[in-house]
């Protein structure tokens, strides 16, 4: 991608109900604009505080932000198929439940991160319903992603010259919160510079960005969905 073409602002968001959903914002140059946390009073108030805020970095940088959220982009449309077992994809077997996609697969064979399986819109719990509605606000926006801190934070322990300022102000309702949408953030602008990498999507329900290349491993079949 063209740098001249990157957005400028780029905005992580952490998704959960026990607290409002955190976010934070890095500039091109990774230095924080802004933290905070939105209106989490109900789903449409969250979702309408979200398009809030992407629009306000829209109009002060002039150009679209990038978003990563911490949640599973959309629910399964019906049980998954195939599963990773014994090195290899296999067909689904009578006693599997078949939740997750295939980028939660990729993650989990990986060995970067423990994924918690997306179910049907029916089945799932609340917080990833939070998470469906958040991105469907932020439809009109070319670049919004799925991030997941915790595979983030597993590459990024081998990458100790990768460093960001931050400000703790707003963290105190929330650490753990705040910090996981400060990787999220900084993981949309490793990608977004050709930095990073991304894993699924071979089932069509989307991909999970990572904020740097993928290790060398083994399990590389896993990132191929067994059916084009």
């Amino acid at each position: 991608m063209n740098n001249s073409s990157l957005p400028t602002r780029f905005i992580g968001i952490d998704v959960q109900l026990k607290r409002p959903c955190s976010y934070f914002i890095f500039d091109e140059a990774l230095n924080e604009v802004k933290s905070g946390w939105l209106d989490n009073e109900d789903i449409p108030a969250a979702s309408q505080s979200l398009q809030a805020l992407a629009a306000r970095q829209r109009e002060e940088s002039g150009s679209d932000p990038a978003i990563g959220i911490d949640a599973p982009r959309m629910p399964l449309p019906a049980p998954r198929q195939f599963y990773w077992k014994g090195g290899k994809w296999q067909p689904k077997a009578p006693a599997d439940k078949g939740y997750g996609r295939h980028c939660e697969v990729a993650v989990k064979a990986l060995n970067i991160g423990n994924p918690q399986w997306t179910r049907p819109a029916d089945q799932s719990p609340p917080w990833m319903q939070l998470g469906f509605a958040l991105f469907a606000a932020l439809a009109a926006y070319e670049h919004v992603f799925e991030a997941y801190p915790a595979a983030s934070f597993h590459l990024l322990q081998a990458q100790p010259q990768l460093r960001v300022t931050l400000s703790f102000a707003n963290f105190k309702p929330g650490p753990r919160d705040m910090l996981d949408a400060c990787i999220a953030a900084f993981t949309v602008h490793q990608f977004m510079h050709g930095l990073g990498s991304e894993v699924g999507g071979g089932d069509g329900l989307g991909t999970i960005i990572l904020p740097t290349a993928l290790p060398e491993t083994k399990s590389e079949h896993v990132l191929h969905w067994p059916i084009d």
